[in-house]
């Protein structure tokens, strides 16, 4: 299945405080981000000035023989 064709997930999340930092857009792309890392590497995010600015995804692959 391609990425175009990953079938969306509803998840109805209950929030007992509003989020300092994140909104429904930036959680959507740290999610996208989380699913690009595969099944290794790391996913950084960046903040500046108390902002979130930049998502790094590093994604790693196995060295044969391990």
């Amino acid at each position: 299945m391609s990425d175009s064709q990953t079938p969306v997930m509803q998840h109805d999340i209950v929030m007992t405080e509003a989020l300092a930092r994140l909104n429904p857009t930036l959680v959507q792309q740290v999610d996208e981000a989380l699913a690009r890392v595969g099944a290794f590497g790391e996913v950084r995010l960046v903040v500046v000035k108390g902002r979130l600015r930049f998502i790094q995804v590093m994604k790693s692959e196995s060295v044969q023989g391990y």
